[in-house]
C-alpha cells in the first residue's frame, strides 16, 4: 500500500471515512508536483536497498553509506537523478566475475584458489582498477573496492570507469615459481573478460612488478597481442616512469596542497606513517623531500618509532628489507638501536604516537574511533589517507566533527589509477614520457582533484569537507554520462 505522508489509505478509510479516503488518494494519484524527498529519506531508502541485498558485505556496504551520505542532498536538489534512478543503477555493479584457479606448488601438490574481477562501471571508460593477492580478498573487499574507484578515477578526469579484482591467494612465503603458476592459471580465466578498450587491471596489494609481469605474459600468450592490457608493468616494455611512486608521491602532493590553502607546508611536520608497502615507502621518500621527518612506520607486527627520524638511508634499508628480503619491519631496531619497535595490539598502534600529520597507507579499517580521536587530542593537523578507505565509519566521523584537515583516500590516494591512466596513454601512442614530465602531470592532476573537492563542497555549503567534496565532484561527472548514455 503506497504511503501517504505517514497515513496509509487504509488508515485514511478508517479515520476519516471513505470519500475522505477517496479524495486522498485521487489528490496523490493526480498529484503534478509531488513534493521533493529530503536527502535523509532517499538515503535511507537507497540503504535499506543495499542492506537487503549485500548483507553479507560489510566493507561494500560501508563504503556505499559514505558515498551516499554524501551525495543524497545533490539528488535532492536535481530531479534528474531521481528520475533516472541514478543511486540505485550506480550501486549494482554491471558484472561480477567469479572463478576457480588450480595451480601446482613446488611439491607437484595441487592448490584451489578463488579469482574475482568486479566490473562495476563502465560509464566514463574502460573498467580500471587493481588486482589483489591477499587472504583477505572476498566478494565484499572487492566490491567496496570497486565501488570507491568508481569515483576516484571520475575525480582524475580521466576517460576511466571503475573495476578492482583478486584473489585470497597470498603470495608471501611462495617461490617464484608458485607465484608464476599460479598468475598463468589467473589470467587463463581473466583474458575473456580484459582488453585495452574493456578492463585494465593493475596492481595492488599482492601484487608488485613480479606478478604483473607474469600476467602479462600469459596474457600476450592467450591473444598473441601485445598491447595495454595490464598497467604497473616494467618500464623496459611498455611500464610508465613513476608508477610504483605515483600513489605514495600523489598522497603527499594531495595534503601539500590541503596544507598550502591554510597557509602552511609540510616543511618542518612530524608524521607518521602507517605501512612499509609500496604506498608507505614513496609516502615517506615525498615527505622527506618536503622537508618533513617521518618517524614512525609499520607491517602486520607491528611499528618502529624512531624518533630521530628515517631518513634516505632508514628508509632505503627498510625498502630492500621489505622489497628484497620480504622481511619484518621489527627488525629494523636491531639495526637502528634508538628506535624502539611497539607491538600491535588492542592498545598499542602506531596512531598512539604523537605526530603533526598521520597517512595511514597499510590497509582498509586499520584507523578505529579510539586512533582518530587520540589524534584528535594530541592536535594532530593533517590526516591524509594512502591506503584505501583505511578509517571506519566512526573514524571518520570522529576526524570530519573536529578541525584536522582530512583528505579521503578516493581523492588522496587517486595518484596511482592517474598514472595507471597515463601508462595507457603511452601504450597507445607507443612513447615513453620522461619521468619529470609524468610527474609534473601528476602534479597537476592531484591539484586539480583538491580544487575540485573544494569546489564542490563550498557549492553544497558543506564547509570545506573533503570527504563530501571528493564523493560530490566524482559522483556528478558519472551520473551526468549515465543520463547522457540512457539506462543501460
Amino acid at each position: 500500500m503506497r504511503r501517504i505522508g505517514a497515513i496509509s489509505f487504509c488508515d485514511t478509510l478508517a479515520t476519516h471515512g471513505r470519500l475522505a479516503a477517496i479524495c486522498s488518494l485521487y489528490n496523490l494519484c493526480t498529484m503534478s508536483n509531488p513534493p521533493t524527498p529530503t536527502a535523509a529519506r532517499i538515503a535511507d531508502e537507497i540503504m535499506n536497498v543495499v542492506d537487503a541485498h549485500n548483507a553479507n558485505e560489510p566493507e561494500f556496504r560501508q563504503a556505499v553509506a559514505e558515498v551516499i551520505d554524501s551525495v543524497a542532498s545533490v539528488v535532492e536538489r536535481h530531479k534528474k537523478y531521481r528520475d533516472a534512478k541514478i543511486l540505485a543503477r550506480l550501486v549494482e555493479p554491471e558484472r561480477v566475475i567469479q572463478f576457480r584457479v588450480p595451480w601446482f606448488d613446488d611439491e607437484n601438490n595441487v592448490q584451489v584458489n578463488r579469482g574475482w574481477r568486479v566490473q562495476f562501471s563502465s560509464t566514463l571508460g574502460p573498467y580500471k582498477g587493481g588486482l589483489r593477492f591477499h587472504p583477505s580478498v572476498n566478494i565484499s573487499v572487492l566490491k567496496f573496492l570497486a565501488f570507491e574507484q568508481i569515483l576516484k578515477n571520475s575525480l582524475t578526469t580521466l576517460p576511466l570507469g571503475g573495476g578492482k579484482g583478486g584473489s585470497d591467494f597470498d603470495p608471501k612465503g611462495k617461490s617464484d615459481n608458485e607465484v608464476m603458476r599460479f598468475c598463468e592459471s589467473f589470467m587463463i580465466e581473466l583474458a575473456r573478460h580484459i582488453g585495452p578498450d574493456t578492463d585494465v587491471p593493475a596492481g595492488d596489494i599482492g601484487v608488485g612488478v613480479r606478478e604483473i609481469g607474469f600476467l602479462f605474459g600469459q596474457y600476450k600468450r592467450l591473444h598473441n597481442k601485445w598491447h595495454g592490457s595490464l598497467t604497473g608493468k616494467a618500464f623496459g616494455w611498455g611500464g610508465s616512469h613513476m608508477r610504483p611512486e605515483a600513489t605514495g608521491y600523489g598522497v603527499v602532493y594531495f595534503a601539500d596542497a590541503m596544507l598550502k590553502r591554510n597557509d602552511d607546508s609540510l616543511e618542518g611536520k612530524t608524521c607518521i606513517v602507517s605501512g612499509s608497502g609500496n604506498v608507505a615507502q614513496f609516502a615517506a621518500a615525498q615527505l622527506l623531500k618536503q622537508g618533513a621527518t617521518v618517524v614512525a612506520m609499520s607491517d602486520s607486527g607491528g611499528c618502529i618509532h624512531d624518533k630521530d627520524g628515517i631518513d634516505k638511508e632508514k628508509l632505503a634499508w627498510i625498502i630492500e628489507q621489505k622489497n628484497v628480503k620480504r622481511g619484518r619491519i621489527k627488525e629494523y631496531v636491531e639495526r637502528y638501536k634508538q628506535a624502539e619497535f611497539i607491538e600491535n595490539g588492542e592498545d598499542n598502534s602506531i596512531w598512539k604516537l604523537k605526530a603533526d600529520c598521520a597517512f595511514p597507507c597499510a590497509t582498509q579499517n586499520e584507523l578505529v574511533a579510539a586512533d582518530a580521536k587520540h589524534l584528535v587530542n594530541t592536535d594532530v593537523k593533517l590526516v591524509c589517507e594512502g591506503a584505501n578507505m583505511p578509517a571506519t565509519a566512526e573514524a571518520m566521523h570522529v576526524l570530519m566533527e573536529s578541525d584536522v584537515l582530512y583528505g579521503p583516500s578516493k581523492a588522496a590516494n587517486a595518484g596511482g589509477v592517474a598514472v595507471s591512466g597515463l601508462e595507457m596513454m603511452q601504450n597507445s601512442m607507443r612513447l615513453s614520457w620522461s619521468a619529470e614530465e609524468v610527474d609534473r602531470r601528476l602534479r597537476e592532476i592531484m591539484k586539480s582533484i583538491h580544487d575540485a573537492c573544494i569546489n564542490a563542497a563550498e557549492e553544497y555549503d558543506l564547509n570545506a569537507s573533503y570527504v563530501h567534496g571528493a564523493n560530490i565532484a566524482g559522483f556528478k561527472r558519472v551520473a551526468d554520462a549515465m543520463i547522457e548514455q540512457g539506462v543501460v
